[in-house]
């Protein structure tokens, strides 16, 4: 595993594993069940990649796209490669949807809808939270 995945909290937040890519739950959620596809490798750049881990990735994107559906009925799903602070080839997974949803007692607005995502607008999870929407996620994943 690499520094990347270890900041977006490796071990604690993983939902799914694939052959090249783990899928973690993002620690702030700009809507519930923001996702990072994370590429196990040390590889910066998307290119560096092997080839079996592009078609790996076909495998998690389904199974991430059917996972969320089913989690928070998103009406749309955005993939941002963003690779500016964190270096190892990763994606932020953003459910998109109109109005609020809840887990938990917590609300998630997506406030960026129906623009650009708004990631400064995300919901900070503690450890506990982490733990019950990973929980919860995980079965969506079988």
């Amino acid at each position: 595993m690499n520094e990347t995945m270890r900041k977006f909290g490796y071990p604690a937040t993983l939902v799914a594993e694939f052959d090249h890519w783990a899928v973690l739950l993002r620690p702030a959620q700009p809507t519930l069940g923001s996702l990072i596809l994370a590429a196990k490798s040390d590889a910066t750049a998307l290119s560096d990649l092997p080839a079996e881990a592009h078609a790996d990735m076909h495998q998690a994107s389904g199974a991430i796209e059917r996972a969320l559906a089913a989690f928070t009925g998103y009406a749309k799903i955005n993939y941002l490669m963003l690779m500016m602070v964190d270096p190892h080839v990763h994606s932020h997974v953003i459910p998109r949807y109109e109005g609020t949803r809840t887990f938990g007692g917590l609300e998630f607005t997506d406030a960026g809808w129906p623009k650009l995502p708004d990631l400064g607008s995300a919901v900070a999870l503690d450890d506990a939270q982490i733990a019950a929407i990973v929980s919860a996620l995980k079965p969506h994943f079988a």
